[in-house]
């Protein structure tokens, strides 16, 4: 651009960014007639963001190009106020003020982009907002109409007449068959129709029937007063009846009582409580049952907790636990805690009294009636059932040292039947339980909780199968069926141990007592005696015990037979199922030099008289002297085998017989005289 066309004058503009046209006023209050509007909104339309970008560059590349000869020439010499200096000055200033209108162009072109972003954004969220407000609309259509496809109505929880009963019950008016068979729906409708004129006539029936109820219930009502008034009379003729029913033997208000009692004891004590009644009034009258223990703690036991129960036991756990907090328990406390737990009885026990009576003497027709207290109770947890002994007498029984074992509970009933020591559990599951708690060993418990027989838990109705074969039995007859058996066992069992208890007493005093129905099996005179017999520890000789033929379960005594300076010592082990199974003797004989069975056959033919030979010696049933008779024997056996070293004395037929050179040891009766067997 030249510099004169930049002195020219030019005319005033008056810009607009808002589009609105502002006349440039003058000094006087009128329009200057020569004045233009310009608007630089209406010239962005019409311009092209390339064109001004093209424009921009040429701009910027000509005010570099000034700046740079404005630099020459001021190199050059030339003054700050020269020609070409202004020229090339007026030069940049016109591309500096075309830069700032590129400027303000790309600024509104930027404002009208974003107000166009902003009307479209607007017109979206409108469109969306439209979108949301259909899909809603669908979704509600499509909940209603899941809601009227699920739709269940009330008559079809009803149970219905089938149709058939339907059409053949209900009247014409009702069933209208030629307008029901062609159309379901008012087929329902006179079907739901039947139904409530059915149960409209029911519920007439209902009402009347709950008038006969209030009528026989205050009937009912009037009977209960008149029986209550009944009451105080009934137990005054009870109470004035007591003398006799003790004087009958018929305790009809002391049954009531235990029956009473009965319906709170375990399964196990109940089923022996019922066995055992029934079989005392059926066979045996001198069996009695009782029941004792905490009735309120079994009650406790068997009745559900409440909840204000739960909240005081939840209240004193909270308050325990307050106090002990600070205290820590020790693995010790915590396992003695279980194992009481699972050893926990039931409150209640029972108690058999078996009553025998025995004979003072054959001559004399009173007799001695002993007590045989078996108490049994249930522990819990471990599902089993114990026993514990006790025996009363009329006469004193603390005569006889060596027969203290005989009566105590832990040996009374032991082996009672074959094998059953009573002590390790009979339940298998127990083990596992004991594994938890440490327990090894239930027999060092036995003496506190009793012994837990395999045929207590048989009269408890408890059945543990050792064999995966055994079939499961009814609890009842299972009962029944050792009920009669183990009675008899424990009768017997007590009349054995009494009649041994009296023997012991006249054996310690050296008396060997022999029946008259036992006379015959000896002769008349017997000159060796019993000199001793006590109690021993441990068995006399080892070979017994090697041989299997003493068992812990036995009791061991010695006795000693004198006849002048021959002493014969006999060890004597006796099983606890005397005298179902016969005592054992092992015999040693101090004379002339220490002799015994080993090593002595005449030792050993006296051995065999008194254990092989034990039949001979049984005595009148049920056995009971057998013992007394084989002492006897052991006396004359050693009269034999002392007299036979000298001269015959024609009581023998032969004093000597065989390479052995046995004596004959066998008494004839009634001849009188001993010969070899």
């Amino acid at each position: 651009m030249s510099s004169d066309a930049l002195k020219k004058r030019k005319s005033k503009v008056l810009r607009s960014e808002a589009g609105t046209p502002e006349m440039k006023r003058g000094r006087g209050d009128g329009d200057q007639p020569d004045a233009r509007v310009y608007n630089e909104e209406v010239e962005l339309d019409g311009r092209s963001p390339e064109q001004d970008y093209l424009q921009y560059k040429e701009s910027c590349e000509t005010l570099a190009t000034l700046m740079s000869e404005i630099q020459e020439l001021k190199s050059n010499g030339a003054k700050e106020g020269s020609a070409e200096v202004e020229q090339r000055r007026m030069q940049s200033c016109i591309h500096f003020m075309n830069l700032k209108k590129l400027n303000r162009l790309a600024h509104m072109r930027l404002k009208r982009g974003r107000d166009q972003t902003h009307d479209a954004k607007q017109r979206v969220d409108v469109l969306h907002l439209q979108l949301q407000n259909l899909l809603y609309e669908v979704m509600h259509l499509q909940k209603e109409i899941s809601k009227c496809l699920e739709f269940k109505s009330k008559h079809e929880e009803i149970d219905l007449v089938p149709e058939e009963e339907f059409y053949q019950g209900a009247p014409q008016e009702i069933s209208r068959p030629h307008l029901t068979k062609n159309d379901p729906h008012q087929l329902t409708l006179a079907r739901l129709d039947w139904e409530l004129e059915q149960r409209k006539g029911l519920a007439e029936k209902y009402k009347e029937s709950l008038a006969t109820k209030e009528k026989i219930h205050k009937s009912i009502e009037v009977k209960k007063e008149h029986l209550t008034s009944l009451q105080p009379g009934l137990n005054a003729i009870m109470q004035a009846s007591l003398p006799v029913q003790e004087y009958l033997s018929m305790p009809f208000e002391q049954t009531q009582k235990q029956t009473e009692i009965a319906r709170h004891l375990p399964p196990p004590l109940y089923v022996l409580f019922v066995q055992a009644n029934a079989y005392g009034q059926a066979c045996d009258k001198n069996l009695t049952v009782s029941i004792s223990g905490d009735v309120d703690e079994a009650k406790a036991l068997s009745k559900p907790p409440e909840d204000s129960q739960d909240d005081e036991s939840d209240s004193d756990a909270e308050e325990e636990q307050e106090k002990t907090k600070r205290r820590r328990p020790t693995t010790g406390g915590q396992l003695d805690d279980k194992r009481r737990e699972m050893l926990k009885r039931h409150p209640l026990s029972l108690c058999l009294d078996l009553k025998c009576k025995v004979l003072v003497s054959p001559n004399i027709l009173t007799a001695e009636i002993n007590i045989l207290h078996l108490y049994f109770y249930y522990l819990m947890n471990l599902n089993i059932m114990t026993v514990k002994t006790k025996v009363s007498t009329t006469t004193d029984l603390s005569a006889a040292i060596s027969a203290g074992d005989l009566l105590k509970s832990d040996t009374l009933l032991s082996c009672l039947y074959s094998s059953d020591q009573g002590r390790e559990t009979p339940n298998p599951a127990n083990r596992y339980q004991f594994d938890k708690v440490g327990i090894v060993c239930f027999a060092d418990y036995v003496e506190e909780l009793g012994h837990p027989y395999m045929w207590v838990q048989n009269l408890g109705g408890l059945h543990f199968p050792s064999d995966a074969s055994e079939v499961r039995i009814n609890i009842n007859s299972l009962s029944a069926s050792h009920m009669e058996s183990t009675m008899k066992l424990l009768r017997g069992r007590l009349q054995s141990r009494l009649a041994l208890h009296k023997q012991f007493a006249s054996l310690e005093h050296s008396i060997i007592p022999v029946s008259a129905e036992s006379q015959h099996l000896f002769p008349a005179k017997i000159l060796s005696r019993l000199a001793r017999w006590t109690t021993i520890d441990l068995p006399y000789t080892r070979h017994v015990t090697e041989a299997g033929l003493a068992k812990e379960t036995g009791l061991y005594f010695m006795t000693v037979v004198e006849r002048g300076t021959a002493r014969l010592q006999a060890a004597v082990v006796m099983s606890p199922r005397y005298p179902e199974v016969s005592p054992l003797f092992s015999l040693s004989l101090s004379w002339k030099g220490e002799r015994s069975g080993r090593t002595d056959d005449n030792l050993r033919a006296m051995e065999s008289e008194v254990n092989v030979f034990k039949n001979e010696l049984q005595g009148p049933r049920p056995g009971h002297q057998l013992l007394t008779n084989q002492i006897s024997r052991l006396c004359v056996c050693l009269d034999v085998y002392l007299e036979t070293e000298g001269q015959d004395d024609g009581m023998c037929l032969r004093t000597v017989r065989g390479p052995n050179r046995l004596k004959p040891f066998k008494y004839n009766h009634p001849q009188g005289f001993f010969s070899h067997r």
